[in-house]
């Protein structure tokens, strides 16, 4: 890992913070560093408030979704909404569905096959709408660049709202109303909210209709704090009001899908970082295992006993998907080394049998072992799909963009991405690919970095501290919880590796003379060396609580260790 301290604040900043909160020097050089810089901004950093969320109506076409919405329920016209199979188009469609059915019973859900439609808006979903008399589809998380799909709908007459927050195209589909915060003429102050977040919007103005506000829809806001995790959108602006308010919603009043899903976890209270990998991925695995309606139907469920069965259902299938994942990441890694490729700029791999559904979450691992952009085919039909994943720093979505000759289609983010081509394209594709990265990106982005937010004394490290950042959640892009380093760390003399395989790295560390405290290192047994023999050396790491037999103590959760 290379390590990068971030910058220090301009000094007349960080003294005025310093005097108007009537804080210490690492707290406001934190807050500096997450765009806070006076009295008013921290408020509304460290209390959230439904007035912090902007007016729907200020996203470009809300209005025209508004009023065809309520015409279609004024006229008894049956709706379908319609998402895709992952956690924000699952969320999604459950807040959207749920919503609407409290003002009409003429509304359904589809959600595509994974494997026998692919992604987004399907001709199958619209043949189903036709055959089953619908005149409107709401799509969520998909559907900007379904232009022809839109198209044939249009020639059946079928009405189209679109809700989506990935990149355009070139040309928007004819719907009725396209509501996507990062469209060139949209206008609405934040553009990072989820596809679920979207849809939230989009009830808010309907319910504004009705003088209600968005604090009157706090019951759907535990499927956007999921969504907005799963999704790995930044937790800040409006996103860090949804999230706060969602997660209270979670701790306190779940859904019965939601608590079904979290009765067997033993934690008192749920924070974003359980939600993605608790909640999340067993939302997730109905839609790569199975079906993504096995999800809605667990998310809209109303009595906790039909829950709770779903639940179960659902964990099995989470089971079969960590299985799968791991066997195929075993044998991607053996195709790499095979092909002679570990000195790549990127990793393409493929093999027509691995599952559609897991590919990825493979493309992932891979990265933890060659940091590097990755792709995982799979084949689909009579086409090759794939799952794009990148590396910090680096936009996979643009690197696409220049392959797309190549490509039958594509869409996604800066670091995630998913596509099609045709077998005969592969090859041509690999090669075209590796080419672009090469080219294009900056080499030290191909080694991980570890982002520290500022040096500290061991001796800094205390109860008050750890009071205060825990008031800087939820954490998650844009907000990470703060890394901190400290030099000339001394191991008391016990350090040792623990766990299976002494895989984990666990020491007791001092600092001139400073009050020994915990350290714990997961996957760091390697490290050892580092601080045997009362050798000095430095430390990366968060602040994290040990709770064990009733008692609670801090520790340090070791990022890194260097001589």
């Amino acid at each position: 890992m290379r390590w990068t301290l971030k910058p220090k604040p301009d000094p007349k900043k960080l003294k005025a913070l310093q005097q108007a909160l009537g804080v210490d020097e690492v707290v406001a050089t934190l807050l500096l560093q997450r765009g806070i810089e006076d009295y008013e901004s921290a408020k509304t950093f460290f209390r959230p408030s439904f007035e912090d969320l902007h007016d729907p109506f200020l996203m470009k076409d809300m209005d025209l979704a508004v009023s065809r919405i309520e015409k279609a329920i004024s006229d008894q016209e049956k709706i379908l909404v319609y998402g895709d199979y992952d956690v924000d188009g699952t969320t999604s469609v459950a807040l959207m569905s749920s919503y609407l059915k409290t003002k009409t019973n003429q509304v359904a859900t589809y959600i595509p096959d994974r494997y026998d439609e692919g992604y987004g808006v399907s001709y199958k979903g619209i043949d189903f709408a036709h055959d089953n008399d619908f005149s409107l589809i709401i799509a969520l998380d998909c559907g900007i660049k379904a232009v022809e799909k839109v198209k044939y709908a249009k020639e059946k007459g079928i009405d189209f709202i679109i809700c989506d927050h990935h990149r355009p195209g070139d040309i928007l589909p004819d719907a009725v109303a396209v509501l996507d915060p990062k469209r060139d003429d949209c206008e609405y102050p934040f553009k990072e909210l989820c596809g679920c977040g979207v849809g939230f919007k989009l009830i808010t103005a309907l319910a504004s209709n009705e003088g209600k506000k968005a604090e009157d829809l706090v019951e759907y806001l535990d499927l956007v704090a999921t969504a907005i995790g799963a999704d790995i959108v930044p937790i800040v602006d409006e996103n860090r009001a949804l999230s706060y308010f969602g997660l209270q919603v979670i701790n306190s009043q779940p859904r019965p899908g939601m608590k079904a899903i979290i009765a067997e976890v033993k934690k008192e209270e749920l924070t974003i970082t359980d939600v993605v990998f608790i909640i999340a991925p067993r939302i997730n695995a109905a839609g790569r295992m199975k079906h993504g309606n096995h999800a809605v139907t667990l998310l809209t469920e109303t009595d906790f006993n039909l829950a709770a069965q779903y639940a179960v259902d659902i964990d099995q299938y989470n089971t079969d998907r960590r299985e799968t994942d791991k066997r195929i990441t075993e044998e991607a890694l053996l195709q790499i080394e095979k092909n002679n490729e570990q000195e790549g700029f990127t990793t393409v791999v493929y093999n027509e049998n691995w599952h559609k559904g897991v590919i990825g979450i493979v493309a992932s691992r891979l990265i933890e072992t060659y940091y590097r952009p990755t792709l995982v085919f799979t084949k689909s039909g009579d086409k090759l799909a794939a799952s794009a994943r990148s590396v910090s720093g680096f936009d996979v979505y643009n690197a696409l963009e220049q392959c797309s000759h190549l490509i039958e289609q594509f869409g996604g983010h800066k670091y995630a991405a998913g596509l099609t081509l045709s077998p005969e394209n592969f090859d041509a594709f690999k090669a075209k690919f590796e080419a672009v990265v090469s080219e294009t990106i900056d080499h030290k982005l191909l080694t991980p970095e570890l982002k520290i937010d500022l040096e500290i004394e061991l001796s800094q490290v205390d109860n008050k501290l750890m009071r205060i950042i825990h008031q800087f959640a939820p954490f998650g892009p844009g907000n990470m919880t703060p890394v901190f380093m400290s030099q000339n760390i001394n191991d008391t003399g016990y350090g040792k590796c623990v766990g299976e395989d002494d895989k984990h790295l666990r020491f007791t560390a001092t600092q001139k003379g400073s009050q020994p405290i915990v350290a714990i290192g997961f996957g760091l047994g390697e490290k050892l060396d580092v601080i045997a023999n009362r050798k000095p050396f430095k430390a990366a790491y968060t602040i994290d609580e040990n709770h064990w037999n009733g008692n609670v103590s801090l520790q340090l959760k070791l990022k890194d260790v260097k001589a």
